[in-house]
């Protein structure tokens, strides 16, 4: 048996449970809950799961960890049933879990999620992250090699670099994530697929940005052509109030030179609705953006007020037009999405099967599987039919 895990949160965070599941393997009494700091919600969220899974299993031993409770632990540790909190920075040691079994942790999803960087640098004015992470540091390349060859060895066919914030990436040397990128893809040929997380924009700004990056996109085609960016607005005055380093012009230059070079690329986006002093005609600049960028995969967030952070004291929109304008955001993504997936109706693609029914082409398109689908974890030649649903209809011979 194993525990019980609750996660709030990122990808980062799940990424993170994963390896907690491992290490505290065998202690089937205990709850481990991974918090979250993101937006209020999720912290509440996770504060009634805390108190429902006490009251389902009073004996269990409730453990809490993550970016909410490195912020405030007195007040999760207080929680009833939480017999210990554990910091951030100590919840992936195997020996805070009893675990003295030597080796890495197995990845359990078809997408292998490889972390290589924690922390953030930055303080952007939404933002309580850097408080529960800390600042940025850099897995070293040679262990990002070592945990890369090692799920390749278990059948991994596709890597996702993740981390709070993966284009802050730096080596020995000074050199970026481009180049620790094209080092894992040289010393690892295993690596059939290639995807980044969440990047914030800075890392491909056409002028200043990594150019190792634009090399792989141009030259390596196990770099999936897909990016999903750190956009946040598509209104460079909430953009400087967001403290982000961004403009919507080097948005549109790095998408423009992105498909100059990958047609076809996937692009999603981060988008906050209903920032603090965004007016109707701000907002109208963002969704004017995301339209004239036909930006296909998008997440939209309503604006969560986060205490401590400057955003929170700033002039707040009405909680009933953060949701109706998150609505509008979502439908222009849904309309860009659709017109994005009808161009691959008549094609092959390949596919990356996650399930016995869906999987995910290299430009992150989702795909609806039927036929002789094989089994998880394969890379698959897909036929593609029709597009139902946001995702696309492919058949397998």
């Amino acid at each position: 048996m194993n525990p019980t895990l609750l996660t709030f949160g990122c990808r980062l965070n799940a990424h993170e449970s994963d390896a907690m599941a491992h290490h505290a393997r065998g202690k089937d009494d205990t709850i481990i809950v991974n918090t979250c700091a993101v937006t209020t919600t999720a912290e509440r969220q996770a504060r009634q799961a805390v108190r429902r899974a006490h009251r389902e299993r009073p004996d269990a031993k409730i453990i809490i960890t993550g970016c909410a409770s490195e912020i405030d632990a007195a007040r999760w540790s207080a929680l009833p049933g939480v017999t210990r909190v554990i910091p951030n920075a100590d919840k992936l040691k195997p020996e805070i879990w009893g675990d003295t079994t030597p080796g890495l942790p197995p990845s359990r999803h078809a997408r292998a999620l490889l972390q290589v960087q924690q922390g953030c640098d930055h303080r952007c004015t939404f933002c309580i992250i850097p408080f529960g992470r800390g600042d940025s540091r850099s897995t070293p390349t040679e262990e990002a090699i070592t945990r890369a060859q090692a799920l390749c060895e278990t059948g991994h066919r596709e890597i996702v670099l993740t981390g709070v914030d993966i284009a802050s990436w730096s080596g020995a040397n000074n050199e970026g994530l481009g180049a620790m990128c094209r080092s894992l893809l040289r010393a690892v040929p295993g690596i059939e697929r290639l995807r980044l997380s969440s990047i914030d924009p800075v890392a491909l700004d056409t002028k200043n940005g990594d150019p190792d990056l634009w090399w792989l996109l141009e030259n390596e085609p196990r770099l999936m052509p897909h990016l999903h960016l750190s956009l946040q607005a598509g209104s460079d005055l909430i953009l400087k109030r967001m403290k982000r380093r961004h403009t919507t012009a080097c948005v549109t230059d790095l998408i423009s030179r992105a498909r100059q070079i990958r047609p076809d690329l996937g692009i999603g986006a981060d988008l906050i609705a209903g920032f603090p002093t965004e007016t109707n005609t701000l907002f109208e600049e963002t969704l004017s953006f995301i339209q004239d960028q036909a930006i296909p995969f998008l997440h939209v967030f309503p604006y969560s007020e986060r205490p401590g952070t400057p955003a929170a004291r700033m002039p707040a929109v009405p909680n009933s037009e953060r949701q109706e304008r998150a609505a509008r955001l979502r439908a222009a993504g849904e309309a860009n999405r659709d017109a994005f997936l009808a161009r691959f109706i008549g094609k092959n693609i390949t596919v990356l099967v996650e399930t016995p029914m869906r999987g995910h082409s290299p430009e992150f398109a989702p795909v609806n599987l039927s036929g002789n689908v094989p089994p998880r974890g394969t890379i698959a030649l897909a036929s593609v039919t029709d597009i139902e649903n946001g995702a696309l209809i492919g058949k397998i011979s």
